[in-house]
């Protein structure tokens, strides 16, 4: 039995090893040569200066204020998008978990088609639709109706609006999570309540919400990673202008604008640093609105 075991346990990394392989190549080493650049002046148009400067990259990083900006307008952005990516997730996941819906399968499919399109096609869509000058928005829609002066997606007041309501198209993997989760409260909860007298609403509110926090919470940890490390769909890609970019953008542009990798470096690990002390705070807040039935 322990030879089996030791033969299976063998044969199962086997199978795995091109994706270890590519882990530790492409995603553990960077990631630690990346800690250890951060405590350097590396300049990437002359590597061989490259000094050891100990934490002046990350005294600068609490004395950059554009990194205080930045951070406002990540934090703003995920204020903007997550609820509102919560709040359309489980609504449609209630309206598809609905009895008497029909079609369910093909709803389900048509919901979570556009989340594995290409960042880069929906992009392009957006723009099409949204470019000040011949953009599908400007021309059969706002200048029929004498209403002109849309700035294209890169406007600041447009672009909080677009980008709020472009996180909406890639939210079916968060709808069939809560769908899961709604179609796994036990029917007899439901009954009961119905039989003394609870309503529909009230039933939702009182019974599923409660039973699917766990899902809730799961939900809101990705979709918070997903905004503070990916915000950059509808950015421009290039320079850092000051406004409209994200914290990672900014890092980019310290990397291939600036060359500066050292201080990129400081900067990635001083955000996930960031990071990580929101989820752990979140972790701690679940503590008193997540439902764990198997805690009672």
């Amino acid at each position: 039995m322990p030879r089996r075991l030791r033969y299976d346990q063998i044969f199962g990394l086997l199978l795995i090893s091109p994706w270890l392989l590519g882990f530790v190549l492409f995603k553990l080493l960077p990631i630690l040569a990346s800690l250890a650049i951060s405590f350097t002046d590396f300049y990437m148009l002359e590597p061989g200066a490259t000094q050891f400067v100990g934490l002046d990259n990350y005294i600068r990083f609490f004395d950059d204020r554009r990194v205080t900006f930045l951070l406002f307008q990540t934090l703003s952005a995920a204020l903007g998008t997550i609820p509102l990516q919560l709040l359309a997730s489980i609504i449609l996941a209630a309206l598809l978990a609905n009895p008497r819906l029909r079609g369910k399968t093909l709803m389900r499919t048509l919901f979570f088609i556009p989340s594995v399109i290409p960042s880069i096609a929906i992009f392009f869509m957006w723009f099409g639709f949204l470019d000040p000058t011949t953009g599908w928005l400007n021309r059969f829609i706002l200048e029929p109706l004498g209403m002109t002066g849309q700035g294209g997606i890169f406007a600041e007041g447009a672009f909080r609006f677009v980008f709020a309501i472009s996180s909406l198209w890639s939210i079916g993997p968060g709808v069939l999570i809560m769908l899961g989760a709604i179609q796994s409260v036990s029917p007899e909860i439901e009954e009961a309540a119905r039989v003394d007298g609870a309503g529909p609403v009230m039933r939702f509110f009182s019974i599923t919400l409660p039973m699917i926090s766990p899902a809730i919470f799961f939900s809101l940890i990705i979709n918070l990673i997903t905004v503070f490390g990916g915000v950059i769909l509808l950015d421009r890609g290039t320079t850092f202008g000051g406004s409209n970019s994200p914290f990672d953008q900014y890092i980019t542009d310290q990397m291939f604008g600036e060359f500066d990798l050292g201080y990129a470096s400081a900067l990635a690990w001083g955000f996930f640093v960031i990071v990580m002390l929101v989820v752990y705070f979140l972790f701690n807040s679940s503590r008193r609105w997540v439902y764990y039935p198997d805690r009672d």
